[in-house]
């Protein structure tokens, strides 16, 4: 137990150690300097010798600091204008863009493969997959990390491991599923298919959720707990179509007594919500999230991004999420509209919001969505009337199984709105990709459905091609 408090004590002082670039790295050999591409890591100028990193608790705890530091911060995951929440939102019809940047090839549907942000996706994401290797090659080969302590940081390095390659997966499609820190092994390493991707993943997540404990690790739901595995089990079940799985893996996050679906959506975001299964602390006391300080403007025109009128339009009337997770801004002449689910875009005393990467709601609509492919009526619209009740609509007036799946995708869209892409991700796995986006974006043909493969990286190691097709 006292291993357990000691990485406690390091979680609860996670602001502190993410100022420190010496802990971001785990670390590793000397041979790392020589890596490029995908498995490049960039070391501190004082690194730690790998028997450092690794000599007990507290050490191999900071190391793991670091990787969610670099979540955080960098790569898919990160709150800003850098993340897949708004690049994706960006590139269907979630937002609008008022910059003429690179990014604004997002917004066009008009990507190449030598684009620095399509690189930078690539190289941050696979960084953090090779750190979360590291983390469990040190930990394996570790005989003086307690043995409690070392289940623990190796069951959430393979979390990590899993959330990112399902994630890159459904970008650029076919992939490696890097599970080495070999420099040559990795730099040969060969795509698989999207499915047997899934699989990989299905079996880290099955790993860490013998390793993580059922109980949070740290004072706040800053770290996994095995219901937090449990929830992206869920929607990986569910993009593989394995529906009795994903419902069952749904049920197990909504039945733990740990969480409870707000009433007031205002609550949704905040750092104590009930809802909230996994979330990302702010880099610094008083701080709050990026999204807030990304989407949040007081004036018009947008600095950055705005969502589209149309979307806002779209919400069914009495839709309270509407009323209370976007705003409008206007000059008189012009309305613009931001995603207000998070209100803070400065510092405050004390921070009131973090960033939300996993929360109830959508277990939810995964376990409706797998109990109507199952046949189950009653408890399909039993799971989408909780979300609808919550945004203050009645019941569903869905009969069928077919239409009780159609509600749950409008559902989607209004509940999950720039949260990590799962309007693009859910477009494309119900195949509704080209019918919805051909109509709203000019720039949209059918093999935008995937981003292309960075070209440094085709460049240095042959067996990722071919170029994704329309590249």
């Amino acid at each position: 137990m006292k291993n357990i408090e000691n990485l406690n004590i390091i979680f609860s002082n996670m602001r502190g150690i993410f100022s420190i670039r010496f802990f971001f790295i785990l670390l590793l050999s000397a041979s790392t300097a020589s890596c490029d591409g995908f498995v490049e890591v960039d070391l501190p100028d004082s690194q730690l010798t790998s028997e450092a990193v690794f000599a007990d608790a507290s050490s191999a705890g900071a190391a793991l600091a670091g990787l969610y530091a670099k979540l955080r911060s960098t790569g898919m995951l990160n709150g800003s204008s850098t993340g897949i929440s708004c690049y994706l939102g960006l590139y269907t019809d979630e937002l609008d863009y008022y910059q003429q940047t690179a990014v604004s090839n997002f917004y066009n549907n008009s990507l190449f493969a030598t684009d620095y942000q399509v690189n930078a996706l690539w190289n941050q994401s696979f960084n953090q997959i090779y750190t979360a290797n590291a983390l469990i090659d040190g930990l394996n080969k570790s005989e003086t990390v307690p043995s409690v302590a070392k289940k623990q940081i190796m069951g959430e390095a393979l979390f990590i491991r899993g959330l990112l390659h399902f994630t890159m997966a459904n970008l650029f499609g076919d992939l490696p599923y890097i599970t080495s820190t070999d420099y040559k092994l990795n730099s040969r390493a060969i795509k698989m298919p999207v499915y047997r991707i899934y699989e990989n993943c299905i079996n880290d997540l099955e790993m860490a959720s013998d390793m993580i404990s059922e109980t949070y690790p740290a004072a706040e739901r800053i770290r996994p707990n095995r219901s937090t595995v449990k929830a992206l089990m869920a929607r990986v079940y569910l993009y593989m179509k394995l529906y009795p799985e994903a419902s069952d893996a749904a049920s197990a996050v909504i039945n733990n007594s740990l969480y409870k679906q707000e009433i007031n959506l205002d609550r949704i975001f905040l750092k104590g919500s009930t809802t909230t299964i996994l979330q990302f602390m702010p880099s610094a006391s008083g701080a709050n999230t990026s999204e807030g300080s990304l989407y949040i403007f007081r004036s018009g025109p947008p600095p950055l991004v705005a969502l589209r009128s149309d979307f806002v339009d779209a919400f069914e009337p009495g839709d309270k999420r509407k009323a209370q997770w976007t705003a409008k801004i206007t000059n008189g002449i012009s309305n613009w509209y931001y995603a207000s689910k998070y209100k803070q875009d400065l510092s405050t005393s004390a921070s009131l919001e973090y960033s939300v990467i996993f929360r109830l709601a959508e277990q939810y609509l995964i376990r409706a969505e797998a109990r109507a492919y199952q046949g189950d009526i009653i408890g399909a619209k039993e799971d989408l009337n909780v979300i609808r009740n919550t945004a203050g609509l009645s019941d569903t007036p869905a009969l069928t199984a077919q239409e009780i799946i159609a509600d749950v995708q409008s559902q989607r869209r209004f509940e999950l709105f720039t949260e990590f892409g799962q309007r693009f991700f859910d477009l494309k796995r119900t195949e509704r990709l080209d019918q919805t986006l051909s109509v709203v974006k000019p720039g949209w043909n059918t093999d935008d459905k995937l981003l292309p493969l960075p070209e440094v990286e085709l460049n240095s190691n042959p067996n990722l091609k071919p170029q994704n097709p329309g590249y």
